[in-house]
C-alpha cells in the first residue's frame, strides 16, 4: 500500500563523482568516444571554453585545436598517443567559443573496461594563461637583463659559484680583464689578482666578507691576462635562493686606473702648491730679516776695515782680535747671501752661462772638497746651449751640491754631474712655463733621503748634519738660484741608492752684440764723476759709505 511518503535511496559512486565533478569549475572535465566526441562537459568546461552542453556534445574536440594545430593533426595524435602510452599530457594553445586563445595544460587518459576495450577519454584541461604571462614576462625580463649585462662595457659583471668559480661572464670583464668566456668560465676568481695578495689571502676574504656582511668593496690592483696590472674597484654580492640557502656571488669590477693616476696627480699639485705657498712665506720672513742683517753687517764690515787701515803696527793683541771679529762678520755676510739667495732678493747678475765649461774650471776645486775616497764624474753632450743664471751664484750651488753628496757618503762613492738639452710643454709636472731648458744634475750613490727629509730639505735652516756641521742653507740657497733665474729645483731620491737633484735653468737666448757692449763700454769711460750721491735705507750704512768714500777722497787728492 502505497504512504506517499519517498523513500530515502543513498547516492551511488557514480553519482558521487559525477555530483564531485559538476562542482568543479577550475578544470574542464569532460568525456570523448572513441573517435574524440564530446560526450560530457561540466561547468569548469564551459567556464573556460564557452560553450555550453547542448552546443559542444557531439562535436569532436579538435573543436578546441588551432586551424594550424588540427592541419599539423595535433587532435588525432593526442588520441594515439593515449591510447598506446596509457596517457598524454601537454601544454599549447587552445580556442574558445568566441575564437580567443588561452594556454591550457592538457591530461587525455584512456577509458576502457574490464576486459581493456577502449570505451572513450577523460580529458581534463587547465587554463594556464595568466602563468604562462607571468613565466613569459620573467623570461623576457631574464633576457632583457641578461642583454643589459651583456652589453654593458665598462664594467666587469659576471657570476661566481659557492667556491669561487666563474659561473657567467660579460662582454665588459673580456674588455676589462682580457678572458674570452670559454678561458674562464669555471676558473677560480683568484688568479685575477696579484701574487702578494693572492699568498696573503685576500680572495678567501673576499668571499667571507660578502657572506657575512652582506656585501665587499674594495680597491687594489688587478692582473690581466696578458700580466698588466690595473687598479680595480671591485663589489661582491652573496646570491641566496628563497630559503636563503647560499648559491653564489655577483661581482662588479670597474677599471678606475686612470681617476687614481689623475687623484695622485691632483694630490701632488696640491703638495707642491703647499710647498711653494710655505716656501714663499718663509722666502718673505727670510728675505727681509737678511736685508736688515746684511746692512748692519755690511756697516760692521766697513768699519772694521777701515779700523784695521789706521790700526797701530806694533799692536799684535789687537790686531788679532780685530782680525777675529772681521772673520764673524765675514761668516756672517756669507750667510746672509745665502739668506737672501733662498728669499730671491740678492741682485743676480742674468747671462747665457756655459756650463761644461763653469764645471771644468770648477774640477780642481771639486777635487779638493769631495777628498780621495770618491770619484767625480761628469757626462755632457757635445751641443749644450747656454743657460740663464749668474755664473758666480751657480759656482757656488754647485759646490753646495757637490760637499753635500760628499756627506751623504762616508765610506766614499761616486758623484756625477751631467746636463743635458729639454723641451718643456704646457703640461709639465716642474710647473714651468713651455720652452727649452737645460737640465743640470747632480746624483750620488749615497743613503739618500726618506720621505720626510725630501719634503724639508729645500726649508730654510732644516739639515740632518750634526750640531755646527751645517747651517740648513744650502739646498734653499740652489733654491732661490733656479726660482730667480726662471727656473726650478726638483730633489729625487730613492732610499738606499743615492740621491738627484735637478737643477733646471731656461736656455739662454742668442749673445748680445759684441760690439754694442764695447761702445756702452766706452762711454761708461768717458764719463768723469764730479759728484757721489750716497742713498741706503740704513742709517749706518750711510754713514759707513760717506766715511769710506771721505776717505777714498783725501787719498786721491793727496796723490794728486
Amino acid at each position: 500500500m502505497d504512504s506517499g511518503v519517498e523513500t530515502y535511496r543513498p547516492p551511488t559512486d557514480d553519482h558521487r563523482y559525477r555530483l564531485l565533478v559538476e562542482a568543479i569549475t577550475d578544470y574542464a572535465i569532460y568525456m570523448l568516444d572513441p573517435d574524440g566526441r564530446v560526450t560530457s562537459w561540466n561547468p569548469g568546461a564551459e567556464r573556460f571554453k564557452g560553450y555550453r552542453p547542448h552546443e559542444i556534445i557531439g562535436q569532436h574536440f579538435s573543436l578546441f585545436y588551432s586551424a594550424e594545430d588540427q592541419a599539423a593533426g595535433r587532435p588525432a595524435r593526442a588520441l594515439r598517443m593515449a591510447t598506446e602510452e596509457g596517457r598524454f599530457e601537454s601544454e599549447g594553445w587552445r580556442v574558445r567559443k568566441d575564437g580567443t586563445r588561452f594556454w591550457a595544460h592538457v591530461l587525455i587518459d584512456p577509458v576502457r573496461t574490464p576486459e581493456g576495450e577502449l570505451i572513450g577519454f577523460a580529458k581534463i584541461t587547465r587554463d594556464l594563461t595568466e602563468r604562462r604571462a607571468a613565466e613569459e614576462s620573467l623570461r623576457q625580463s631574464e633576457e632583457q637583463f641578461r642583454l643589459l649585462v651583456q652589453g654593458v662595457t665598462d664594467y666587469a659583471i659576471y657570476t661566481l659559484d659557492p667556491a669561487g668559480r666563474v659561473s657567467s661572464w660579460n662582454a665588459g670583464a673580456e674588455r676589462i680583464k682580457g678572458y674570452r668566456s670559454d678561458e674562464i668560465l669555471g676558473e677560480h676568481f683568484s688568479r685575477f689578482y696579484i701574487d702578494e695578495d693572492r699568498e696573503a689571502g685576500e680572495p678567501a676574504q673576499a668571499l667571507r666578507t660578502a657572506v657575512a656582511e652582506g656585501r665587499f668593496e674594495k680597491e687594489g690592483w688587478r692582473v690581466r691576462k696578458d700580466g698588466t696590472r690595473f687598479w680595480a674597484q671591485v663589489v661582491i654580492d652573496p646570491i641566496r635562493n628563497d630559503r636563503g640557502v647560499l648559491i653564489g656571488f655577483t661581482k662588479i669590477t670597474r677599471d678606475i686606473t686612470e681617476r687614481r693616476q689623475a687623484q695622485i696627480a691632483l694630490e701632488e699639485t696640491r703638495q707642491a702648491l703647499f710647498q711653494s705657498q710655505k716656501l714663499d712665506a718663509i722666502g718673505q720672513l727670510t728675505g727681509g730679516v737678511a736685508h736688515d742683517f746684511n746692512n748692519l753687517l755690511m756697516a760692521i764690515l766697513g768699519s772694521l776695515e777701515l779700523l784695521r787701515k789706521r790700526l797701530q803696527p806694533g799692536d799684535p793683541k789687537a790686531k788679532a782680535l780685530l782680525e777675529n771679529a772681521l772673520q764673524g762678520a765675514e761668516r756672517g755676510a756669507a750667510l746672509t747671501q745665502r739668506m737672501l739667495a733662498f728669499a730671491r732678493k740678492q741682485e743676480l747678475r742674468l747671462e747665457g752661462v756655459d756650463i761644461p765649461a763653469l764645471v771644468r774650471g770648477m774640477s780642481g776645486l771639486f777635487s779638493r772638497s769631495v777628498g780621495p775616497g770618491i770619484q767625480l764624474r761628469t757626462r755632457f753632450p757635445r751641443q749644450l746651449p747656454p743657460a740663464t743664471t749668474d755664473a758666480n751664484q751657480l759656482e757656488a750651488a754647485l759646490l753646495n751640491l757637490v760637499v753635500n753628496a760628499r756627506d751623504a757618503m762616508p765610506n766614499g762613492g761616486e758623484i756625477a754631474i751631467e746636463a743635458s738639452a729639454q723641451t718643456l710643454d704646457a703640461e709639465s709636472s716642474l710647473g714651468l712655463p713651455a720652452g727649452r731648458y737645460v737640465r743640470l744634475t747632480v746624483i750620488d750613490d749615497g743613503e739618500g733621503m726618506d720621505d720626510e727629509t725630501l719634503a724639508r730639505a729645500a726649508e730654510p735652516f732644516f739639515t740632518t748634519k750634526g750640531v755646527g756641521k751645517g747651517t740648513g742653507l744650502g739646498l734653499p740657497m740652489v733654491h732661490g738660484l733656479a726660482e730667480q733665474s726662471g727656473g726650478r729645483l726638483r730633489l729625487g731620491r730613492e732610499p738606499g741608492r743615492g740621491a738627484r737633484i735637478e737643477l733646471w735653468l731656461p736656455e739662454a737666448a742668442a749673445a748680445a752684440d759684441p760690439r754694442a757692449a764695447a761702445a756702452i763700454e766706452a762711454v761708461i769711460e768717458s764719463v768723469r764723476p764730479l759728484v757721489v750721491l750716497v742713498v741706503d735705507d740704513d742709517g749706518l750704512g750711510r754713514i759707513h759709505i760717506q766715511r769710506s768714500q771721505s776717505m777714498m777722497a783725501a787719498r786721491w787728492t793727496k796723490a794728486r
